[in-house]
């Protein structure tokens, strides 16, 4: 059984040397986390990464970066939310000093980070990975090489997984504390396990890399998160949380999205939303504002406002069985505006997600990820098994690769050497996706 003081266990660690941080006055370790998220690189790369749509120059639809800031904010408001229930029925956590809005930053951290592993492209960049070692005969090449735990990871891409090991990387200068690193973690277990529990929610996914198995082992016997089987653990409380706030807000602000490029009409999106609003839509009042995304606008900050107080209901009504683990599904499948959820979902799919703009970005995707990913790995693939084969242009590729291909020894090894052109690619914005591939493809120029 889980306890809320463990699991809000200040401090921080690379989880190896498990070395915690001194704590500030005037920030608490959450808040410093929230700070920390906000001023590094792979944050920032988010504004130049598609949510949905390709990005586009008008101002109004949503980067991963928009996206994350409007998770984190209802995660916010989810978090403190619940953190003042957890004070009224635990007050022993007053007394160690923790408040609703440690809660609170914890939950927004963990959110803001939620998508920082996702590669160019969406999600569709994630497929485009794991094809690549699937099929393509310059990623199949490489399997020999691996373990099958290994090559588990090189076949499924995953973005929560990518995102942990970002995360604890020491370049990235985040060293997260461990609640808001376990909160981060919606899928504690690695890719390749002896069984997955489709009943569970926490084994839809998986969050680490086969290399990371330690350093998650670590972390829960930190905060008291049991195993739920062999290399399985339960989630972190919070962490669904973190999960109702990325569902609220993908499923009503892509909805907006969709709305405001014409490809939902305006009377579908107050239908919806007003079956959420429930009693408090004002019809007269919707229609006295002017502009469609003034509508929108009111239409959103109340739906959200009303998911937001459900979650919260749910969270409340399970929180003892999230402690024992016994709990394992998503808050929002839960609430009562659940079917409402779903009613928006298929409508998506329908008309957002399978729309001409969207399929065209998914296709150029592929296209381009499967291109850098080819031409680096031969290369590599050459100079490191296959020297006879390695040649003039393979040198120039290798060039153009960061500096850790050229000193770190470790990575040597096949899987880190393939970990580290993940790590390469995944974390490029669109264009940069782009314009790389079109110059070491010849398409076009330096300078061009």
């Amino acid at each position: 059984m889980m306890n809320w003081e463990q699991l809000l266990r200040a401090g921080r660690s690379d989880l190896k040397k498990r070395t915690a941080s001194s704590p500030e006055q005037y920030r608490s370790e959450f808040e410093r986390d929230y700070d920390r998220i906000i001023f590094s690189a792979p944050f920032r790369n988010l504004q130049d990464k598609t949510q949905v749509f390709p990005l586009p120059e008008l101002d109004f639809v949503h980067t991963r970066l928009t996206h994350s800031l409007e998770v984190s904010s209802v995660g916010r408001s989810l978090g403190k939310s619940a953190g003042k229930y957890l004070l009224q029925k635990y007050p022993e956590l007053e007394s160690k000093g923790i408040t609703s809005s440690d809660i609170g930053a914890i939950v927004a951290a963990a959110a803001l980070t939620h998508d920082i592993g996702n590669p160019p492209f969406g999600h569709s960049g994630e497929d485009a990975i794991s094809d690549f070692f699937k099929f393509h005969p310059c990623g199949q090449m490489w399997k020999p090489h691996l373990h099958e735990e290994e090559w588990a990871d090189m076949i499924s891409f995953e973005g929560n997984a990518q995102g942990f090991r970002m995360l604890l990387e020491k370049d990235n200068g985040l060293q997260l504390s461990f609640a808001t690193l376990a909160a981060f973690t919606k899928y504690p277990r690695p890719a390749k396990i002896e069984k997955k529990d489709k009943n569970r929610r926490s084994q839809k996914k998986y969050g680490f890399f086969a290399d990371q198995i330690g350093q998650y082992h670590n972390l829960a016997k930190l905060l008291g998160i049991p195993a739920s089987g062999k290399d399985t653990w339960y989630r972190h409380p919070l962490a669904f949380l973190v999960e109702a706030a990325d569902d609220i807000c993908y499923s009503i602000i892509d909805l907006e999205d969709g709305c405001t490029l014409g490809l939902v009409q305006l009377e579908e999106v107050v239908t919806l939303l007003a079956e959420i609003i429930g009693d408090r839509f004002n019809e007269e009042k919707l229609n006295s504002l002017n502009s469609k995304s003034q509508k929108l606008a009111i239409l959103r900050a109340m739906a959200i406002g009303r998911l937001i107080e459900e979650s919260v209901d749910c969270f409340k009504k399970y929180e003892e069985q999230m402690l024992s683990g016994e709990f394992d599904s998503a808050l929002t499948d839960m609430i009562d505006s659940a079917h409402v959820l779903e009613k928006i979902s298929r409508l998506s799919i329908n008309k957002i997600y399978r729309s001409q703009p969207v399929l065209e970005k998914e296709a150029a995707g592929f296209q381009v990820l499967e291109g850098l990913l080819e031409v680096f790995s031969k290369a590599l693939y050459h100079k490191y098994y296959d020297s006879d084969r390695f040649s003039g242009q393979d040198r120039s590729i290798l060039r153009l690769l960061p500096e850790e291909f050229r000193t770190d020894k470790e990575a040597l090894m096949p899987y880190l050497l393939l970990r580290n052109l993940v790590d390469f690619i995944s974390g490029m914005t669109d264009k940069y996706a782009l314009s790389l591939y079109r110059k070491v493809k010849g398409i076009s120029l330096p300078g061009a």
